[in-house]
């Protein structure tokens, strides 16, 4: 075969593009020699004396060029970690600064002179292995690793020479791409519209449209200088025939030229075994979720990263190139060794994750109460109140997961769970975990939006859900078969698409024993409350549930006579797990400010209850509300033994309040998150006693839980934790991130491949940690200190700044009802702005605060810190989570600061 290859000048200057990278390289395709422009970054290597170990093969797609790969060229370059990737990423035949093809004027779906798929794998065959041979072994190729990326069609092509080349290839990597279409579903509405008669040739090759189009689908607007490069190799007409030939190419139907092509790729594909990653951007009006579906099914192996809000160029939306080259790293580790003193360690390379071999599965306390006819569950959501006993709640959930089960539900099979808390979200989840099936729970304080973008990141098998969410689930076009929690008339079944109801297949007769999950199974996807940006799905094991209720059940000294009050959303379904009575009280979980002290005394009443959980802002609301207490339902708050919050630190005020409603009543504040749903307890007597005795600042959460540890990852000048953790007396008083490893922490980030990566990236003593993104510092006593999240650190001139510190201080300064510390100005340099939201009966304005207030909170913080207060702001209500209604959104106020700083007339934030 003859080859050549020659330095390639491209005209003009492209941003963020070495000239170094490109190539001339003429090939024989097997039609004749044809002349590729190729991105190679070799020559750029072996300039700095490198040679590569491991290679990146990457194909763009329909109607970009290799300028989408600068990205992970560059970075390629600039690690210094690892492996040294070579980057190779060809123009296909009529794009880019490739040679230009003879073909119809008009592009058709059966026109001549295309391109087609099969001659595009071959072309792309022809070049890398001319190109490999550069650095080939005595065999013919390289003897380290070949990893293939395409996106768009250039991932059709990419993974389709990659089955076919499973002898030199040892990973694959594709962005949003597809393989197959199911025959009862149309193609994309931007194709089927591009593929229409006159318009193929009017918006792909006449004008350039359809490539405006392209580079317009994003997060944000792609820069202008960006645009202009993706432009460069398309400014005529006649440069533009390969993307109206690309389009023309896309089989829509058996008798197209390139269909029996892509039903041979798509079964190729399917055969792919080596490590595999899928990079998405869910927002892709031409891909969507039913593609990366059938790419999962395809390649079962492979870790997916779904980077929400992103759409079809994920690359220019996101830094993929970074998630790219941390996935080669672990998957293909090079011999370059971590920084001394690291504890950086790849979760792929840890001994084991923290294991409690006692922990039982989830349901078996409900199963053990098979016999007991006294009350298990109350739910005061319905009137009357619904009251189910642990034989009918075992017996219909035994019915649920026998139904389930001879209705084709598999083990590991997803079910979305649309159903309000109480009796009927708690007997549908023990038949659903019972069955093997992994619950999906995310909560409606989502809201429609991000219920759908949570619902389709967990992509379902099935879907039970009460009327509402079907409407939804329905109107959004979410996945899975759907099942009505109650019997619905034929005309609703058949508007919503339901085959049956919870109450049929709960009383059909099951003549089949359950075939229950195993303890390493996946037992539930939790999403979080999305306070720091799209709600993350947090997968738990049956093992690590179970070690959750062990938790519990030592912690507060469960026994059998034990009920609680739970207005809580994810403790108000453990009841059964714990073996004790739970109520619902008449509230909406997902909101937890409707939970009045009326309801909560009445729940109390209906159950009997010794124990309360409930989220900060829940209890202020209760306290809000204690007027409304009749006699009667003071008494019920009188007998209660123990009061939990959690949900968000706890003040020692609060935590005073409540001592006050429940007088006889221990008031305990466990510390933990959805990824932990308890690390660490306290009750109101070890935190005035630690705020008494010291003068650490923050929100005290006391100290770990039998089986948790944890540890600190120090802040740099910059916020930024270390890379290597402390534990034990080398981590008091020191500000980092917390660090925990426990039995019950969760399993991993359902289809967030980094996010996972990053957040369980530390391992010591063999076991996989857990980065919190939460930041304080441990005392001296080992009490835990809260002092905010990460991303909220003020980087001032003195060092870092956790705002946790400050405003535990600030708290307590009168007309102050909660505060926020954010900071001003550039990073390394910012200044301290606190802001309040005015106790309620006080009279306040929104904007810079009144003089009197302004000394106030200046005079307490100066007892406590060495910082300079530049302003003191007044907001008359404080954006908030939408579940917890407790964490404050302290990136909005900080751009609402800015703009009152800057002497714009705002309202609140």
């Amino acid at each position: 075969m003859r080859f050549t290859a020659r330095p390639a000048v491209l005209p003009g200057l492209l941003p963020e593009w070495d000239q170094q990278w490109s190539r001339l390289v003429t090939v024989d395709t097997g039609d004749g020699e044809r002349t590729f422009h190729v991105l190679d970054t070799l020559p750029a290597l072996q300039a700095r004396g490198l040679e590569p170990s491991g290679t990146i093969l990457a194909l763009h797609g329909n109607p970009t060029w290799s300028y989408l790969w600068r990205g992970v060229a560059a970075a390629a370059l600039s690690d210094a970690t690892g492996r040294i990737w070579r980057v190779i990423a060809p123009d296909q035949l009529d794009m880019g600064y490739s040679e230009r093809l003879t073909h119809d004027a008009l592009p058709t779906t059966h026109g001549s002179g295309y391109r087609r798929l099969a001659e595009r794998v071959r072309d792309f065959d022809a070049v890398v292995r001319s190109l490999l041979a550069d650095t080939a072994g005595a065999e013919g190729s390289p003897s380290h690793p070949i990893v293939t990326l395409g996106h768009d069609w250039g991932g059709i092509v990419s993974l389709t020479w990659a089955a076919r080349n499973l002898d030199i290839v040892d990973g694959v990597i594709s962005l949003n791409t597809g393989v197959h279409l199911p025959a009862e579903m149309s193609l994309p509405a931007p194709l089927r519209l591009a593929l229409s008669g006159p318009i193929l040739p009017i918006s792909t090759v006449f004008t350039d449209g359809f490539l405006r189009t392209t580079l317009h689908l994003g997060q944000g607007p792609i820069p202008s200088e960006i645009r202009d490069a993706y432009r460069a190799p398309y400014r005529a007409a006649g440069l533009r025939g390969g993307i109206g030939a690309f389009v023309a190419d896309v089989p829509v139907d058996p008798s197209h030229p390139s269909y029996a092509e892509l039903q041979q790729s798509a079964a190729d594909i399917s055969g792919i075994d080596t490590p595999a990653l899928l990079v998405w951007g869910p927002k892709d009006p031409v891909f969507g979720e039913h593609f990366l579906r059938d790419l999962r099914q395809r390649l079962p192996q492979a870790d997916v990263h779904r980077v929400e809000q992103a759409s079809h160029l994920v690359s220019e939306d996101s830094d993929v190139a970074s998630l790219i080259l941390a996935w080669l790293r672990q998957r293909f580790p090079g011999e370059t060794p971590s920084p001394e003193g690291a504890s950086r360690q790849s979760a792929e390379g840890a001994v084991t994750a923290a294991r409690d071999p006692r922990a039982p599965m989830i349901f078996e306390a409900l199963d053990a109460r098979r016999s007991d006819s006294s009350v298990a569950s109350v739910d005061m959501t319905r009137t009357p109140p619904h009251e189910v006993s642990w034989r009918q709640l075992t017996s219909v959930s035994d019915g649920i997961a026998q139904g389930l089960q001879q209705l084709g539900l598999k083990r590991g099979d997803r079910v979305s769970l649309l159903v309000t808390p109480g009796n009927d979200l708690t007997a549908v989840l023990y038949g659903v975990l019972k069955a093997g099936g992994v619950a999906v729970v995310a909560d409606s304080g989502l809201g429609a939006a991000g219920m759908t973008r949570a619902v389709k990141a967990s992509d379902p098998q099935w879907i039970i859900g009460q009327k509402p969410g079907l409407l939804l689930a329905r109107a959004a076009g979410w996945p899975g078969r759907r099942i009505s929690v109650r019997r619905l008339n034929a005309l609703e079944r058949a508007a919503l698409g339901v085959e049956t109801s919870v109450t049929e297949l709960s009383r059909a007769p099951g003549h089949e024993p359950i075939r229950s999950p195993d303890p390493d199974d996946d037992a539930v996807i939790l999403f979080t409350s999305g306070s720091t940006g799209p709600a993350k799905g947090v997968r738990y094991t049956h093992a690590r549930l179970g070690a959750l209720a062990r938790t519990l059940r030592e912690q507060f000294t469960v026994h059998g006579e034990t009920s609680w009050a739970a207005g809580f959303a994810p403790f108000a379904l453990l009841g059964p797990g714990l073996g004790i009575r739970s109520v619902t009280p008449d509230m909406s979980v997902t909101k937890p400010r409707t939970l009045t002290a009326s309801a909560l005394a009445d729940a109390i009443l209906a159950g009997a209850c010794t124990m309360v959980f409930a989220s900060p802002a829940a209890y202020r609301n209760v306290q809000a509300t204690a007027a409304d207490l009749t006699s009667e339902q003071r008494t019920a708050l009188a007998g209660v033994e123990l009061v939990l919050s959690a949900g968000a630190p706890v003040p020692l005020r609060l935590l005073d309040n409540l001592a006050e409603l429940f007088p006889n009543a221990q008031i305990r504040s466990p510390y933990g998150m959805t990824e932990g749903l308890m690390l660490t307890d306290i009750d109101r007597e070890g935190v005035a006693a630690a705020v008494a005795q010291s003068r650490d600042h923050g929100v005290c959460v006391g100290k770990p839980v039998p089986r948790v540890r944890i540890a600190v990852a120090p802040l740099d000048e910059t916020g930024r934790p270390a890379d290597a953790l402390l534990t034990d007396t080398a981590a008091v008083d020191v500000l980092g991130e917390f660090v925990v490893s426990a039995p019950h922490l969760k399993a991993g980030y359902d289809g967030l491949w980094h996010t996972d990566s990053a957040s369980k990236r530390d391992t010591l003593d063999g076991l996989v940690w857990h980065r919190t993104s939460d930041i304080g510092h441990i005392d001296p006593e080992g009490r835990i200190w809260i002092e905010g999240r990460l991303q909220h650190v003020l980087t001032t001139s003195s060092g870092p700044l956790g705002p946790g510190g400050l405003e535990a201080v600030v708290d307590q300064v009168p007309q102050v009802y909660r505060s926020a510390v954010v900071g001003a100005g550039p990073r390394g340099a910012q200044a301290v702005v606190v802001v309040v939201e005015p106790a309620p009966g006080t009279r306040m304005r929104s904007g810079l605060a009144p003089l009197e207030l302004t000394d106030a909170v200046r005079t307490a913080l100066a007892e406590h810190f060495p910082h300079d207060v530049a302003a003191v702001l007044v907001s008359t209500s404080f954006p908030t989570d939408i579940r917890h209604n407790s964490k404050i959104d302290r990136t909005r106020l900080s751009v609402w600061a800015d703009a009152v700083l800057r002497g714009e007339r705002v309202g609140a934030p």
